[in-house]
């Protein structure tokens, strides 16, 4: 009984060397295209051919001419070609577009004040990427993966997070016009008027430093734990505040008391675990807010008080 033949099966040079041949017609021509030497594409095609048991090219003094063989091999390879490129441009494509789902926290403030039309604009620019977001004034655990990325405002950013200082926020003394006060006015001035409080779970403890210094606790007549609500009650007119410009200023009834204060100026970061600084589509968000909010640096450090906001 003869013993099984074995099958020998053809590798993807061996079909790159078939096709550079056919599309050359020459062993140079093929050498060249295949970045080999001559010799290495003879030894190549015999070697295929004896493997094969066939002839796949007649060989003449002007080149090699595939044979009904070398012909169906060849076809085979551009269409096995034209795979691999489509396959390659397919993964490229991703790579431009990234897709997927990224799980993002940050404060209501700012949503409402700065992240909410930019996370619109890229929603337009990535249609394949989902943002969900987590509202919170707590620092989600982002080595526990309770999120992938955190857009919040810190002096100091936990040691075991990477990421990227996007710009520096700026705060001011807010008040209702209402209150009649003018723009300027030096802090201890104010100390009369009722003040409104950042609630303990605010966990704010420069502004209360802040507050205590200035002698402005027993001046408050209402505390509360989210910015938004701050603002809120300075709208209706329960008193003055310290708040970020950038969610006050564009409060028309609102009125600007004082310049930014240095020592209540805080960053804003965009936080990622170490093992996440790989993946595309956290990339694709971090570049784009950061253009996006390093555009708005001016807005954000906080403008000086204008005299003629009381006349809004």
């Amino acid at each position: 009984m003869k013993p099984a033949r074995t099958r020998s099966h053809l590798a993807w040079n061996d079909f790159e060397t078939i096709l550079a041949i056919a599309t050359s017609g020459s062993l140079s021509g093929a050498a060249r295209s295949l970045s080999v030497s001559h010799a290495t594409v003879f030894r190549r095609i015999g070697e295929i051919e004896q493997r094969l048991g066939v002839t796949l090219f007649e060989r003449s003094r002007t080149g090699y001419r595939p044979t009904l063989a070398g012909e169906e091999l060849a076809e085979t390879a551009r269409i096995m070609d034209e795979a691999a490129l489509a396959a390659e441009r397919k993964v490229a494509g991703r790579d431009l577009e990234p897709s997927g789902e990224i799980w993002a926290t940050t404060t209501d403030s700012l949503l409402m004040g700065l992240l909410a039309p930019l996370f619109t604009e890229f929603r337009h620019k990535y249609p394949r990427i989902v943002l969900d977001v987590a509202v919170s004034n707590q620092l989600f655990n982002l080595t526990r993966r309770e999120a992938d990325v955190a857009i919040r405002p810190s002096n100091r950013p936990p040691e075991n997070l990477i990421g990227r200082p996007l710009a520096t926020i700026g705060q001011a003394v807010y008040g209702h016009r209402s209150f009649g006060l003018k723009p300027g006015a030096p802090i201890e001035s104010l100390a009369g008027q009722p003040w409104i409080g950042a609630g303990p779970r605010l966990q704010d403890s420069a502004l209360d430093q802040w507050m205590d210094t200035n002698q402005l606790k027993e001046a408050c007549v209402y505390r509360v734990d989210t910015l938004v609500s701050i603002l809120s009650a300075i709208r209706s007119g329960m008193g003055l505040a310290v708040m970020p410009c950038y969610l006050a200023d564009g409060e028309p009834d609102i009125v600007q008391l004082t310049s930014p204060i240095p020592e209540l100026e805080y960053g804003l970061w965009f936080l990622m675990h170490p093992d996440l600084r790989g993946v595309v589509r956290i990339h694709a968000l971090m570049d784009f807010l950061t253009e996006a909010i390093r555009a708005q640096k001016q807005r954000l450090a906080g403008p000086l008080p204008s005299p003629s906001q009381l006349d809004r």
